[in-house]
């Protein structure tokens, strides 16, 4: 039963935040990258991909019609970026991205208009630490978050993203910008630069047509980005945003509407084909060792209450990246996967640590253990529950976690691979297996006997499916939550190493 919110106010240390806030369980060293300090890092509740007014439509120039198409504001995104912050403010998120589509000559647009109401943005609304971007539009595949480290630089370094590399930017258009080598180039110049940025694949199957027939996005494609910039191309949207898809302006649902827009080959637990399927395209780049990080976002253009398929930043999916709060230690935990995501406020913390007892090192979310061959490895799942109502005024209850693992093999020999035959659930966890504090639940499990590289991910729901289902026309998001986290990899050391 969830306890009254003022008495945990009174019992708890760390208190508990509306819709799920940003608050957070400390953990410590867990999931730091090699030679990274975690002093001061907590779990920071953000999104990565929302946009603005200079998101726009465009009409030929009819005076002129051989002139580039006029850019008309306001008409795909809806909404100012500083009234995307002050709404990211007021569901609990700590970090945003401005990511805007591109188009005809958009690269002007972003540089004269769009970064000087980012900063006017930043000044009304400093609660948020707000980043420059742009949604990328992807040479031969769909869109990504493009999310560009806050320099003095970030100005330029967008508009020269944008300006010679953007599929839709060139006018008159030019097909040579949609192709896959494009895109290696692409990668190619962002890892070279002074900050690199970061690329996270957008809604990477909503262009599918069935389940494991992939669109604009292909396994290989991705691998072939990882390949090029480990450290720029670094995931894909585990939970696409448009989860509004299904609710009408008066909050009743809208019986043809597909959450994320996913019409051919629906979410599954509003989670993507690639992310959610067991076994699936995510498990395979996770078997052969890549760090290959999920997140969630609100893909916010209209607002359903507007008429819209979107909720606002952070009213239903948040990214928590656990980091101090500075833009480049935010940066520093999406590229190095201190991450997990969540649905409706299910949970708004989540520890996972790996240790093998009586040593000293430990890895979380993340990070890498390196594991005597034949340990034991403990592995601690602490979460928090909150009581507070999410935004949807409901209280979710955790009713299960899966602890998952993988063996991690090497490179795959078919590179269009989208299939990880070896993962497996180690054990499904409920009440009954869990201790609770309040809003805390804590797990431990033994994995007995290591002897080979593993990975080891975490995921939960407050649902009674033992695997998340295709998601029908007009299903109620908030009724079927999930929370992800993203792996722990455990390297085996050899006697004698």
């Amino acid at each position: 039963m969830k306890l009254h919110l003022a008495a945990l106010l009174l019992a708890l240390p760390l208190a508990a935040h509306a819709h799920g806030g940003h608050g957070a369980l400390k953990a410590g060293a867990a999931g730091a990258r090699a030679g990274a300090s975690a002093a001061g890092r907590s779990w920071l509740a953000g999104d990565h991909h929302i946009h603005s007014e200079f998101s726009a439509d465009y009409e030929p120039d009819p005076a002129n019609p051989g002139l580039p198409p006029l850019p008309l504001l306001g008409k795909d995104g809806r909404y100012s970026i500083t009234r995307n912050a002050e709404m990211a403010r007021s569901f609990g998120l700590r970090w945003m991205v401005a990511t805007d589509h591109g188009g005809p000559l958009h690269s002007k647009l972003n540089h004269d208009q769009a970064w000087p109401a980012l900063q006017q943005s930043r000044a009304a609304v400093p609660e948020v630490l707000q980043f420059f971007g742009m949604e990328f539009d992807t040479p031969a595949g769909d869109h990504s978050s493009l999310i560009v480290p806050r320099t003095s630089a970030e100005r330029e370094q967008l508009r020269t993203i944008e300006s010679g590399l953007s599929k839709r930017e060139a006018w008159p258009s030019d097909k040579a910008r949609d192709t896959e080598p494009k895109m290696i180039e692409a990668l190619g110049v962002m890892k070279t630069q002074a900050s690199p940025p970061v690329v996270i694949a957008n809604h990477p199957s909503r262009s599918a047509s069935a389940m494991g027939v992939y669109g604009q996005y292909t396994p290989q494609e991705f691998r072939n980005w990882n390949d090029t910039a480990p450290q720029v191309a670094v995931g894909m949207e585990g939970a696409p945003g448009h989860q509004a898809g299904a609710l009408k302006p008066d909050g009743s649902n809208d019986p043809e509407g597909a959450r994320g827009g996913y019409r051919n080959a629906p979410t599954l637990g509003g989670f993507d084909q690639m992310s959610a399927r067991l076994g699936g395209f995510w498990d395979s780049m996770l078997g052969e060792g890549r760090r290959w990080w999920v997140t969630a976002t609100s893909d916010s253009h209209s607002n359903w209450r507007d008429g819209g398929n979107d909720f606002w930043p952070g009213e239903y999916s948040k990214t928590y990246v656990h980091a101090r709060a500075d833009q480049a230690d935010i940066l520093d935990g999406i590229r190095h996967g201190r991450i997990f995501v969540t649905t409706g406020d299910l949970v708004s913390a989540l520890d996972v640590t790996a240790k093998v007892p009586g040593r000293k090192a430990r890895a979380g979310i993340g990070g890498t253990l390196a594991v005597p061959a034949g340990r034991n490895v403990t592995v601690t799942i602490r979460l928090r529950d909150p009581a507070a109502a999410n935004a949807a005024g409901r209280t979710p209850e955790v009713q299960r976690v899966d602890l998952i693992l993988g063996d991690i093999t090497g490179p795959a020999a078919d590179r269009a691979t989208d299939s990880n035959p070896t993962t497996r659930i180690a054990r499904r966890f409920t009440a009954a297996d869990w201790t609770r504090d309040g809003e805390t639940i804590t797990i431990t499990h033994t994995l007995s006997n290591v002897r080979a590289p593993l990975y080891l991910r975490v995921r939960g729901t407050s649902t009674a499916e033992l695997e998340p289902q295709p998601d029908p026309k007009g299903e109620d998001p908030w009724g079927d939550l999930w929370f992800y986290g993203n792996p722990i990899f455990l390297e085996i050391i050899r006697r004698g190493q």
